[in-house]
């Protein structure tokens, strides 16, 4: 792999550390201010909703300069972001604004790889990426949930600056400083990504045709026989995963006696399930043989429903493991399918930019009904069962869906379809 790629994954890693740290961070801040509990889901829900919202301008942004300044420029966003939530500013206002940074670096950072790269590097580079995507966010979640812990958190408020007073006084506090550092250290290596020189026509300004534009694209891949299926799982998925987030430091809470500290800890180990669902999947399941995975998915929500059986950390873990592991077997292939057919069927922005639009509105989704269940005070063992009814019923209907079409089209063919150059 060429250099810059390595400066790519570095800045990659430690931005979205310092995003997955910084939601346990916000979670703690809402405790410290008593807010209701069903407000924690909406952190995420505010978070999405930036990349709902640009998803039709995002695109277009970041393939109107270098890619590596897109990526300081959104990296600095997000630092602000950090910062207001030190200006008591709501602290769901202040993480959505660390959103709308996010969502304009998404594009920008998987849009690099195909500058820098050619094309029989992607699958590789793309299992880099989200193998450091991954790993960030397990560890993000821990550094979280280490930094408010109150060994951590009595030792870095112990810090006194002479002079100059911090106004930092509480666990949630000291732990988005340090945050904000690990965002600083992102946007240094930012300023190192070299220029690739990738240059495009001048991009729409005008908002109307991007919507136009985005639209005929989303249209374009929901219509694809292979397309709708890998899209509607992975919509699904992202939508079933930024939920069970919640749930399980919810179930955590109110099933093991845990606290946020302990309970982070917990979704890290769902994350490392899945990342070994991932590197098995990427190993064993060719192109050509993924939707042989779809059942996984009926699967893992069956096995969900398990968790309320469940009363100990120990009996927890390989529960949770292989919850993830099952998750991350299903989601890789898929996820290669949708590359694969955005590829051929749009540009390699587009077709990311129609995926992050369609998982985010189905993050809202999900997150909106799971905060309105814990707003009607259901059990959490209650919404668990309905939660894991409801992934195996949606993995059902798809499952159908593409035997549908299996038996109506020929999909074999359009799997092994390269683009047509002319």
């Amino acid at each position: 792999m060429k250099p810059g790629f390595y400066t790519i994954m570095a800045a990659q890693f430690f931005s979205s550390l310092a995003d997955n740290a910084l939601l346990i961070a916000a979670i703690a801040l809402l405790i410290e201010l008593s807010a209701p509990d069903w407000m924690k889901p909406l952190l995420k829900l505010f978070f999405t909703v930036s990349y709902v919202v640009l998803a039709p301008f995002v695109g277009a942004f970041a393939d109107s300069m270098p890619k590596g300044k897109v990526m300081f420029i959104t990296n600095t966003i997000k630092i602000l972001g950090c910062g207001l939530l030190f200006f008591s500013i709501h602290p769901l206002l202040a993480y959505a604004v660390v959103g709308f940074g996010a969502a304009a670096y998404s594009p920008a950072k998987y849009g690099i790889l195909t500058e820098l790269l050619p094309a029989e590097r992607l699958v590789a580079a793309n299992g880099w990426i989200e193998g450091t995507t991954v790993g960030s966010i397990i560890l993000g979640t821990m550094v979280g949930g280490a930094l408010i812990s109150p060994a951590v958190s009595a030792w870095l408020l112990s810090f006194d600056f002479p002079v100059i007073d911090l106004g930092i006084n509480s666990p949630a506090e000291s732990a988005i400083l340090v945050i904000g550092a690990i965002y600083a250290l992102a946007a240094l290596f930012n300023l190192r990504i070299p220029d690739t020189g990738a240059r495009y026509e001048r991009q729409h300004t005008n908002p109307i045709k991007l919507l136009a534009d985005f639209w005929h694209c989303n249209t374009t891949l929901w219509r694809d026989k292979l397309g709708q299926i890998s899209l509607a799982v992975t919509t699904l998925f992202w939508g079933a995963g930024a939920t069970l987030q919640f749930i399980v430091l919810h179930w955590a809470r109110d099933q093991l006696g845990m606290g946020l500290d302990k309970a982070a800890i917990l979704q890290g180990i769902v994350a490392i399930g899945i990342a070994a669902g991932a590197v098995l999947a990427a190993r064993f399941v060719p192109l050509k043989a993924t939707p042989s995975v779809l059942k996984l998915g009926v699967i893992m929500g069956l096995v969900v429903p398990l968790m309320t059986l469940v009363g100990s950390m120990a009996t927890s873990i390989p529960l949770l493991v292989l919850i993830g592991g099952l998750a991350g077997y299903f989601v890789v292939p898929m996820n290669a399918l949708l590359q694969h057919r955005g590829h051929v069927l749009l540009s390699a922005g587009h077709s990311i930019a129609v995926q992050n639009f369609n998982e985010n509105l189905n993050i809202l989704v999900m997150l909106g009904l799971y905060a309105l269940l814990i707003k009607a005070e259901l059990p959490v063992n209650t919404i668990i069962v309905i939660f894991g009814l409801f992934v195996a019923a949606t993995m059902a209907l798809v499952i159908k869906r593409y035997r549908f079409n299996r038996s109506n089209y020929d999909l074999n063919a359009l799997i092994g379809v390269e683009k047509h150059h002319h």
